[in-house]
């Protein structure tokens, strides 16, 4: 399963939160990295980030580590990026 739609990402229930606002990169994605860790493999991290890269970032992290990016939510100033954990 990949990218959803944005109806189905709405409807997200993380197991995990990051709240990386106000960071300059590389920091979102490295909370990113160590929240990952703490999420069950199956489960989801959600990051909320202010830095616009990290919509870049983020998934491109996830396909390369080979976890999978479900989608992103635009909010007013920030992000809300969601990554499942496959290992």
């Amino acid at each position: 399963m990949g990218i959803l739609s944005q109806p189905q990402v709405q409807n997200l229930r993380a197991d995990r939160t990051v709240d990386a606002r106000g960071m300059a990169c590389p920091g979102p994605l490295l909370e990113a990295r160590r929240g990952i860790l703490t999420v069950p493999i199956g489960g989801i991290l959600e990051v909320v980030s202010s830095n616009e890269e990290t919509n870049i970032d983020v998934p491109a992290w996830a396909e390369k580590v080979g976890h999978i990016y479900l989608g992103t939510i635009k909010e007013s100033g920030s992000w809300r990026i969601f990554v499942r954990r496959t290992k």
